[in-house]
């Protein structure tokens, strides 16, 4: 099964235990809101990976400038 049939199962099963109308709203909800998990997630950890490389190589730098002065 994939994302998003498990985001429209889930987004159904939530949407009907209020028990007012049809699950069929909710499993719009949940396929839609797996479709841009799949795009965001990926984006944020590569941002957030690219982001403490980036602090890591900046400390690194600092650190190799400390000793050379010194």
């Amino acid at each position: 099964m994939g994302a998003t049939t498990i985001g429209a199962l889930i987004g159904g099963a939530i949407d009907a235990m209020s028990g007012d109308d049809s699950a069929a709203d909710g499993a719009l909800y949940g396929a839609i809101t797996a479709n841009v998990l799949k795009v965001v997630l990926p984006v944020a950890v590569t941002y957030a990976i690219g982001w403490g490389v980036l602090k890591g190589l900046e400390t690194l730098g600092d650190t190799i400038s400390e000793r050379v002065k010194a």
